[in-house]
């Protein structure tokens, strides 16, 4: 985090909560219950609460998450609290972009029973490790990627659509009989200007194969 976020000390919060259905079964009180206890307990003011019902973690759009962001960034307040890490983030990705939003902004982070603190060093710590970590799972996703189409090339096999072998002899003979390129390309499920080439190849001896 940088300088001034480390000795800054915490005064306003908010809390965010969100539960990915809306039929009763989930309530964002379970969350919201022990994130204002852990506030009188630290002597911090409730700015405000940010709730999402019903929205799934998966999407990209959450009203109060967003609404929560965009009064972080006018400095409505010092600090975020929330019950878990994935209330708030979709993704380790998602969540990584979010905290350092969050940073640029002197914003502070904190995740109740993931024991992650932004607040403290050890906090600060902690999410220096998994930045770390998400980048070497990005590099190594790089690296598998890249190697298998490497194996895949010296093998002769190229990434992208498998070769279908043409009959050009059965597709002359279709012409012949009256059938345009366009419908022979259509009915191998090829536009006209690939099958073009191909018969303009297949006429040189070039190639035998789409």
């Amino acid at each position: 985090m940088t300088p001034s976020m480390t000795g800054k000390k915490i005064h306003t919060v908010s809390l965010y909560a969100r539960v990915s259905t809306a039929n009763g079964k989930q309530d964002t009180e379970t969350q919201l219950m022990p994130l204002r206890e852990f506030c009188a307990q630290r002597g911090w003011e409730v700015y405000k609460e940010y709730v999402d019902n019903g929205i799934s973690g998966t999407k990209e759009s959450r009203p109060a998450l967003d609404a929560m962001l965009k009064d972080a960034g006018r400095g409505k307040f010092n600090a975020i609290l929330c019950w878990k890490l994935d209330r708030v983030g979709r993704s380790l990705k998602h969540l990584i972009g979010l905290l350092a939003e969050l940073e640029a902004v002197h914003v502070a982070f904190v995740s109740l029973s993931d024991n992650l603190d932004l607040t403290t060093p050890q906090g600060r710590l902690m999410f220096q490790i998994i930045g770390a970590m998400a980048e070497f799972e990005r590099s190594l996703i790089v690296e598998r990627v890249t190697a298998g189409m490497a194996r895949a090339r010296a093998k002769g096999h190229l990434p992208g659509r498998k070769r279908q072998a043409l009959d050009f002899v059965a597709i002359r003979a279709r012409m012949t009989a009256g059938d345009s390129l366009r419908t022979v390309a259509k009915s191998l499920e090829i536009s006209p200007a690939l099958l073009s080439k191909r018969l303009r190849e297949g006429a040189r001896g070039v190639s035998k194969e789409l």
